[in-house]
């Protein structure tokens, strides 16, 4: 099985997230959350296997993970739904490891 850890540091409220995703025996990828942030705490509640072509490929209102945020996080520029789709792809052999940024100039 598949599988990687990711970690975000989401900035300005300097809440840490580890997340955990692994490709189960039907294809589908499993995430799990540590995190300070009781918003993305109480989004991870609602977790169920996510079916990476779908999620990938669905515009970002349509996908499972994008609508578990709108429905738990006080603000869009959160950058954890972004790291789980990320996750989503390499666990499932549809990306390849490779950190992202995003850095601000004076």
């Amino acid at each position: 099985m598949n599988g990687c850890v990711v970690n975000v540091d989401a900035g300005v409220c300097k809440m840490k997230t580890r997340i955990t995703a692994k490709q189960n025996d039907d294809a589908m990828v499993d995430l799990s959350v540590e995190s300070d942030c009781p918003y993305i705490l109480r989004m991870s509640w609602k977790f169920k296997p996510v079916n990476p072509y779908t999620e990938i490929e669905a515009p970002i209102k349509e996908t499972d993970i994008y609508g578990w945020a709108t429905e738990e996080l006080p603000h869009a520029a959160c950058p954890v739904p972004c790291a789980l789709i990320k996750a989503v792809e390499v666990a499932s052999d549809m990306g390849i490891k490779r950190d992202v940024s995003i850095t601000f100039e004076e």
